[in-house]
């Protein structure tokens, strides 16, 4: 196969068999300004694209008459519906020269595979052509609909919108919330994004201030019977809320059991950003440079920066968000300092790991940051063969736990279900998730100062144990990875 050749925007162009599919790619050529050479063996159809001043020539494409008509032309494109007589075009054209660059249409993935072995450059399948354009047609038309269908609700707010994240939001979530908020302020709908937990991530905390994305703290909300729509977009963690949820907007399959008004869940997209996006587009919302570079800071961040599970669709929207975005700001956001108590828990977590093949399990001890322990889990995935980690630590009288992997084959959201659902309350997805477990629920001793450092030793293995065994891992050879 012929994999050398540079098409020019001067090249000049050779069409054998000019069917419905011929006609079309000649008319847009010519349209172009290209010169086009059209063969075909039916004499009245060539006599038919003279007439449309077309330089149109008559010889079966099956016979190596045919390939010497277009010797000199750079580019062949082989359209005819019988795949059969294409075969043979492409055979008799590169016996002739080797040279050109050779399109050449199939019409199964067999007849494909069959052009490609006899040295076609590029295979078009007009099935799977029309069978693409129709899924972009229905993902359009979805999208329309679902878009109008979202301004009709938010537009019945009388009084706010409530835009609920993560309990401890992360890049994509916030993100995903000031984009909606800007939907809403196009629709004239005043909104608020609110969290129900903590902002601790050092990297989190530097997103909001420098794009100075206002975020409230459900706890500290003194009038809350002003939210009369609730939106909830990228919420993996579930907290308490008085409220009737009316939108869901998210990349993975919420954990809480909902009935809102309005769902558009994609689990083939690797953040909700992306989704976000989408609706930016569809409502034509003149974007601003500070949600700009929050959605595509969340696309990346989802993503590791497109090293992982990035779909067309990520980099599409990431495509349309870069001219708009800072990014001064994203490389500053991207570079926060890590503050002492952060690097003490993975300092902490690195010494105490405990490795049983791919997965990874460490005590964090006794922190004041619960979100070092995030900080810490993703740190520690960047071990050589490690898929998945998760590390605990002991918090006002609870075990937090965070867990993050990159084993397809795992969700760690789920592993965690099983293994402390019942005892305590776990959350999450395919790649990240987080339990929260009373610390006496495995001893009954009361807690104090005295017995804490007991209760962390005793409770240590009964947790490890417990998450080795819900992977699927008998945790009898523990190993510090050393």
């Amino acid at each position: 196969m012929n994999t050398g050749v540079t098409i020019s925007s001067t090249s000049d162009y050779a069409i054998l068999g000019c069917g419905s599919v011929g006609y079309a790619v000649a008319e847009e050529l010519v349209e172009q300004g290209k010169d086009v050479l059209i063969v075909d063996r039916d004499e009245g159809r060539v006599e038919s694209l003279r007439d449309q001043d077309l330089d149109a020539r008559a010889a079966d494409i099956q016979e190596r008459e045919a390939a010497e008509l277009v010797v000199d032309r750079s580019v062949v494109l082989i359209l005819a519906s019988d795949v059969e007589a294409n075969k043979r075009a492409v055979e008799n054209i590169l016996e002739l020269d080797g040279d050109q660059f050779v399109v050449a249409r199939a019409s199964d993935p067999v007849s494909g595979d069959e052009l490609s072995d006899l040295g076609a450059d590029v295979v078009i399948n007009p099935s799977a052509v029309i069978a693409d354009s129709a899924l972009r047609a229905l993902e359009s038309g979805e999208l329309e609909y679902n878009a109008a269908q979202l301004a009709e609700l938010l537009e019945e707010t009388s009084g706010r919108l409530a835009i609920v994240t993560q309990d401890s939001p992360d890049p994509d979530s916030i993100a995903s919330a000031a984009a909606i908020q800007a939907i809403a302020d196009h629709l004239g709908v005043e909104a608020d994004i609110i969290y129900l937990g903590d902002v601790g991530h050092q990297e989190n905390r530097a997103f909001v201030n420098l794009l100075g994305i206002d975020l409230l703290r459900w706890d500290d909300l003194e009038d809350r019977s002003v939210y009369d729509t609730v939106a909830l977009v990228d919420h993996a963690v579930s907290g308490e809320m008085d409220l009737e949820v009316d939108i869901v907007i998210d990349h993975n399959e919420p954990a809480d059991e909902l009935e809102p008004a309005f769902v558009d869940v994609r689990p083939n997209m690797s953040s909700t950003s992306t989704i976000m996006t989408k609706y930016i587009q569809e409502f034509d919302v003149n974007v601003s440079e500070e949600v700009a570079t929050a959605l595509l800071y969340g696309i990346r961040a989802e993503t590791l920066d497109f090293k992982r599970d990035t779909t067309p669709a990520d980099l599409t929207a990431a495509a349309y968000l870069y001219p708009f975005a800072n990014h001064d700001t994203l490389e500053q956001v991207e570079s926060p300092s890590m503050s002492p108590e952060t690097l003490d828990v993975l300092a902490e977590a690195i010494a105490n790991r405990d490795v049983q093949g791919s997965h990874l399990v460490s005590n964090a001890g006794f922190v004041r940051d619960r979100e070092a322990l995030t900080q810490a889990a993703n740190h520690l995935l960047n071990l050589e063969g490690v898929t998945t980690t998760a590390v605990f630590g002991i918090a006002e009288e609870t075990i937090f736990l965070a867990a993050r992997s990159k084993d397809i084959r795992m969700n760690i959201g789920n592993v965690l279900e099983d293994a402390y659902g019942e005892i305590g309350e776990a959350a999450g997805h395919s790649q990240q998730g987080s339990a929260e477990i009373p610390l006496g629920i495995f001893t009954g001793i009361e807690i104090s100062d005295d017995t804490r450092e007991t209760l962390l030793n005793l409770t240590e293995e009964a947790v490890k144990r417990t998450l080795f065994d819900a992977m699927g891992v008998d945790g009898s050879e523990g190993s510090n990875g050393s």
